[in-house]
């Protein structure tokens, strides 16, 4: 099965190749980690695979971002904050973690799209959000596409 991917990957022109990665690691749930994956297995090289998939999730999470801010801004202007228990209890447990501990880690349970735009929501600097995001993943996409790459060549080698 991996073969016949890696074959219809092949025929496809390098530019059709690389939106598909991009766009992959645009979809939340897929993101830099799964989209370097897929495009290593397909045949990509991962010197290829892994910065498309990173690219389509860091513009999806600017998007998102970005526009999350916007709202907040727009939501919170000339009214006073009020605080339920529960977005209380939210609250405290992102100030334990912060923006670091959130962003990278927070994609072992959701996508980094869902991530940033809570954070934001919960009155974390919008460029913080974003810079911590992209280093988290970076180095989601970056270790996926080791892994994948590591794997890929077991399984064509054999051993």
């Amino acid at each position: 099965m991996i073969e016949a991917l890696r074959e219809f990957t092949e025929s496809l022109p390098t530019i059709v190749q690389w939106l598909g990665i991009l766009l992959a690691g645009a979809i939340p749930f897929i993101e830099s980690y799964s989209g370097s994956v897929i495009g290593v297995l397909a045949g990509m090289s991962p010197f290829v695979a892994v910065p498309a998939a990173i690219v389509g999730n860091v513009a999806s999470m600017l998007i998102l971002v970005l526009g999350a801010a916007k709202a907040r801004d727009a939501a919170t202007r000339n009214r006073e904050q009020t605080t339920s228990p529960k977005r209380a209890k939210l609250k405290r447990m992102f100030d334990k973690y912060g923006v670091a501990g959130v962003s990278l880690l927070g994609q072992t349970v959701l996508p980094s799209q869902i991530t940033s735009v809570a954070m934001v929501s919960f009155g974390a600097s919008k460029d913080a959000v974003i810079r911590w995001q992209i280093v988290s993943i970076i180095l989601w996409g970056v270790a996926f596409g080791t892994l994948a790459t590591l794997g890929a060549d077991l399984l064509t080698t054999g051993t």
